[in-house]
Formats: C-alpha cells, structure tokens, sequence
C-alpha cells in the first residue's frame, strides 16, 4: 500500500530549488560553487520598504490580518494598478497572498476541474506545469524557440485550443528568457482568444519593473480580455523583497472572490508586517529602485558578451528579467572530458561539476534545448563564473 498521495507523488520537485539545494551541498563539502541558478536579487531591500516594517513592528502589527489583505494595502495595489498598468480594479477584486506563487495557486485551484488543460507558453515558469498538475488539470506546452524570440504565435496558440482548453499563462517579461511581449503581439493572441469566451488568462507581470528600455504592457488592458484576465504581481523580483512573501491579484471580482476562500482555508491573510511594508513600497515612485534595474543591465551586457564568446552558445540578449537562455544544444551528442551530453540535464550537471556554476536546466522550462543562467550576482562572480565555463569546455570536445 502506498503511504504518500498520488498527488504528491505525481509531483516534481522544483528544478530550480534543486539545483540550488546541490549547489548549497558542494559549498558545504568545501567546493566553490559560483551559483547562478536561483531567481534571487542579490540586493538588500531598501532602506525606506525597512523602515516601514519597523515602523509597523513598534506599532504592534501583529494579529492576523484580513484573509484577502488589508485595506490600506489594497488601496495601495489599486493605485499602483492604475499608475503602472492603465488598469483599474475595485478593491474587492484584489487579493493579497504569501507570494505570487500562491496568487497563480489560488487562481489554477479556483478555476480549474480535472481533465481541464492549461496552455503553457514555452518556455515557462516551472512551477507553472507543477500547478495544472496539482490542479488536477493537463498542461499542453506550445513551443518557441530562440530564433522566433522565445514567444509564440497567434497560429499555434490556435492550433493549442481544444474543448478542453480553460487556461493559458502567460509572463511578461518572460521568466526564463527575458522575452517581452509587445502590445501588437499580445493584441494579435487576444483575438483568437476572443473566439473562445470560456478561456481565461493569467498574466503574471511579477519582472514588470525589471526592463531595459521597453513599455510593458498589461494584457488585461485590453477591453475585450479584462473580464476574463487575472493580474499577477508581487514584491519579490523588483524591490529585492523575495523573503517577505508578497504576492497580488487583479481579477473579475467573482474570481477574487473565489481565491479569498481557498487562501482562508490554507494559509489564511498574509504576514501582517510585510503587508504594512507593502505601501511604502507600492506608493514610492519606481525611480526609487532603478538603481537596481541598472546594475542589471550593466550584468546583462556583461554576461551577454561573454557567453557569446563561448562557443557552442547561441544567445538572444534577454528584455528583461535577470536571466540568459542560451541554446546549448551545440553540445548535444558530444563527449566532454569523458562525459557524454545527451541534453540539457546532462549539461547543467557538466556545468556544476567540471566549472564548479549551477545554471538550471531548459527542460524545467519546457525548453530543453536550452539552459537558464542568472546574472543576479556580481559583475566579478560572472566574470568568474564564465571564464569557467570556457576553461571547462575550451578544445574538450
């Protein structure tokens, strides 16, 4: 008799926390492992986001707070909606939760009935397939790759749809590969969605302040989409908040209302002081954290050019994010210092035990011709951890 849940056992374990859990174990064993595998600012939080958990601390914030978040925090979210995304949303159709992870949890859980198929845009989130999995729903992957931008086309988002289809995520800028959908783009996969009124669509904006000179352009504010969009933002990426698990919905308020009820039978309202901290944050102009979007382009030309002088790379200069994606499928077939690589899991590990640099494999991300290298660490830790990967695999194949 089997003790676990089919659920659990149907599972994946994160990829990108288990190479981060192997990388931690080498670095306990004494090895230098330069790790660029994690989706982690190596910025401190700012000093006035601090301050006003302080402030909230020696106030006595410390009582459960509201299931769906406090009010004062979402009128914050509401005007932050307004000033960034051109979109407006009643209070009651915004819900507060321990992470943008948990938001999308809530959404795929609320929405979604076995048999049911989500479309994923390739490539994507990990967690992504793992919650259609959870949800009891299938995830059908629609592929891209390098040469078209990493995005996909109206065409095969057509050709995706079935009777089945009750979902597509979609992320922009694009975690893995810094893909940015543009207003024409998303507007050209609007119309066919338009055709197919039982379809609703996540759009997960969480790396929307992590550009490089490009507009981000919200798809629920297109008229036709907004009843049928759900808004995912948070605080971890953009202002180096990722421990204070702060994630955010905007949603037609029968499905906020819907979230509200799961989130009060799991986690319940989110931790109260990073809530309080979330205004200072929200309401601050966001010049306050392009200090931190410059240092990462500045990693971004840095490591782009790098990594294009090794051979075998293919890249495309990510829009966004804090990720490269380059197509290592070059490798594929070749014996590396007596090891064999059959594909990008073979070639992550390479990475990890030859160039001592955890990088994340592409099949996570429903690519698996390619491998996902952070470059939130220091400009000296990629020059490092580059001139590695060439050392390992300069003339060894």
């Amino acid at each position: 008799m089997k003790i676990l849940s089919d659920r659990i056992n149907s599972l994946p374990v994160s990829a990108t926390l288990a190479m981060a859990a192997k990388a931690r174990e080498l670095k306990e064993k004494g090895i230098d492992i330069i790790s660029l595998s994690l989706g982690e600012p190596d910025f401190n939080t700012p000093e006035f986001i601090k301050k006003s958990a302080i402030e909230a601390i020696n106030d006595n914030y410390n009582s459960y707070s509201p299931v769906d978040g406090y009010v004062e925090v979402k009128k914050s979210i509401r005007k932050k909606f307004q000033r960034d995304n051109n979109l407006n949303y009643n209070l009651d159709q915004i819900v507060i939760s321990t992470g943008a992870k948990q938001s999308i949890a809530n959404v795929c859980m609320v929405l979604l009935n076995p048999g049911d198929e989500v479309i994923l845009p390739a490539p994507y989130w990990v967690s992504y397939s793992a919650i259609a999995t959870l949800s009891e729903a299938k995830s059908v992957v629609v592929s891209s790759s390098i040469e078209s931008d990493f995005k996909i086309t109206p065409k095969q988002l057509e050709e995706s749809i079935t009777s089945k289809t009750k979902l597509i995520i979609f992320n922009s800028p694009n975690n893995p590969s810094g893909a940015i959908y543009s207003e024409l783009e998303y507007r050209e996969l609007a119309k066919v969605l338009a055709k197919y009124p039982n379809i609703y669509i996540i759009s997960d904006e969480i790396y929307e302040h992590i550009n490089y000179g490009n507009s981000i352009f919200s798809f629920a504010s297109i008229k036709e989409m907004y009843d049928r969009t759900i808004t995912v933002n948070g605080l971890a990426k953009a202002f180096a908040m990722t421990g204070w698990r702060i994630g955010y919905i905007g949603a037609p308020n029968w499905i906020a209302k819907a979230c509200n009820k799961m989130q009060g039978q799991i986690t319940s309202g989110a931790n109260c002081i990073a809530q309080r901290a979330t205004i200072a944050a929200l309401d601050a102009p966001v010049s306050k954290i392009q200090y931190m979007v410059d240092e990462f382009d500045k990693r971004r030309e840095l490591i782009s050019n790098l990594l294009k002088n090794i051979d075998g790379f293919k890249l495309k200069k990510p829009l966004g994010a804090f990720y490269v994606f380059p197509d290592i499928s070059f490798f594929f077939g070749k014996e590396i210092s007596g090891i064999k690589i059959k594909n990008s899991s073979d070639f992550s590990l390479f990475l990890l035990e030859t160039a001592n640099v955890a990088t994340v494999s592409g099949d996570a991300f429903g690519n698996p011709n390619c491998i996902r290298i952070s470059y939130a660490a220091s400009q000296s830790q990629i020059k490092e951890a580059c001139n590695q990967i060439k050392a390992s695999l300069n003339n060894k194949f």
